[in-house]
């Protein structure tokens, strides 16, 4: 079997809405072994890698149900509604936007978009990557 690379994982954890698992605080937690914690702390191993691709948008979207499309950006619809309503909800509540999200990486690509939030989401302490729901680094408490 072959080896996946850091960057390769890294793409996977990016979801057609534009999320980045790898900053997720439930992706976090599941990654660092931290318990669940009911209401607290959830599980998720990221949408691509547990087949949902988009838990939010998916069910709603035939051409994400069908893999017609990988990423929202690629609809002719793109922002849909769906999209919009979850893009406020993350730029109120966290400062993140998910359709700006997709369209830094239609325009200047996957990886300089990878290395921008691994950047963005840099714990100074230690390095490692620090959540955009609570800002917490989940390997130094920080």
């Amino acid at each position: 079997m072959a080896k996946v690379s850091s960057t390769e994982k890294e793409i996977i954890l990016i979801a057609p809405c534009g999320m980045n698992c790898g900053i997720c605080s439930s992706y976090l937690a599941y990654s660092r072994n931290i318990p669940k914690k009911r209401g607290k702390v959830g599980h998720c191993i990221g949408c691509r890698p547990r087949n949902k691709k988009c838990v939010y948008i998916k069910c709603h979207c035939p051409l994400l149900s069908n893999n017609s499309i990988k990423f929202c950006f690629q609809c002719d619809h793109f922002p849909c509604e769906r999209l919009k309503h979850l893009d406020e909800r993350y730029r109120k509540n966290y400062g993140m936007s998910m359709i700006e999200n997709l369209k830094i990486i239609k325009l200047d690509g996957m990886e300089k978009f990878i290395k921008n939030q691994n950047k963005k989401y840099m714990c100074l302490k230690c390095g490692a990557k620090i959540s955009v729901h609570n800002k917490i680094c989940y390997d130094c408490k920080k």
